[in-house]
């Protein structure tokens, strides 16, 4: 089962919004998308449709997403991405607390939504593309193409530099493990790594000005004292 068999359930109050975004998803390849209007009427078509994965706005008219969520958890474990004009850190928070797999602020890009939807169903269901890996590296607020070299965050897409992109693809390589200092300017400049431990640095600042929320206080590209560096 590829990508584009996979059923996704679209709940939100604005049929406009709705209507857009099935665009984008029917765009992509999506063959069987679905959508409902309120609380009421997602829970019943839940049932009856059965989706692989749920795009679910936080305000709705009958209730809200974090407690339709809540509902749809006794039953099953689909896969949810929050939909939501709130950017405020704490909702945010909230529904990725409450086990939710992502979380998208409005206005997004219809690329970013294509991204993170194939990034979850990919984690969740297994997928492989025919082609091999689809080389996504999600790190939760933002999302690394390196299929075509971009960083998505919070509705904006930003073009990694030649080096930035080499540092991240090894450091994505190992995610989770110690990278040293070595290792990295052996895969960023080839011809050798010495002299070059200070333009890395450099470097690196500037990747983590486009990954992460605050580059003074990273989460994602950590640095390991007197190592090197990991990407978490």
């Amino acid at each position: 089962m590829n990508f584009y068999e996979y059923k996704i359930m679209l709940v939100d109050d604005e049929p406009e919004l709705r209507k857009m975004v099935s665009g984008f998803l029917e765009k992509e390849g999506f063959r069987e998308i679905v959508s409902a209007g309120s609380c009421r009427e997602a829970w019943n078509l839940f049932d009856r449709e059965a989706p692989h994965l749920i795009l679910l706005d936080v305000m709705l008219p009958d209730g809200d997403g974090f407690g339709l969520f809540g509902q749809l958890r006794t039953k099953s474990e689909v896969p949810v991405i929050f939909l939501s004009a709130r950017d405020e850190d704490e909702n945010r928070l909230k529904g990725l607390g409450l086990g939710a797999d992502d979380y998208i602020t409005k206005p997004f890009l219809a690329k970013e939504l294509i991204l993170r939807v194939r990034a979850v169903l990919k984690r969740v269901y297994r997928i492989r593309d025919a082609g091999g890996d689809a080389g996504l590296v999600d790190l939760g607020d933002c999302l690394v193409n390196l299929g075509s070299g971009t960083v998505q965050r919070q509705g904006a897409e930003t073009a990694l530099t030649a080096k930035e992109y080499a540092i991240i693809e090894k450091l994505a390589a190992n995610r989770g493990r110690i990278v040293t200092i070595d290792a990295l300017c052996e895969s960023v400049w080839k011809e050798g790594n010495y002299g070059y431990e200070n333009t890395l640095v450099v470097h690196i600042r500037r990747l983590r000005e486009k990954i992460e929320a605050d580059a003074s206080h990273p989460k994602h590209l950590i640095t390991v004292r007197g190592l090197g560096y990991k990407l978490v």
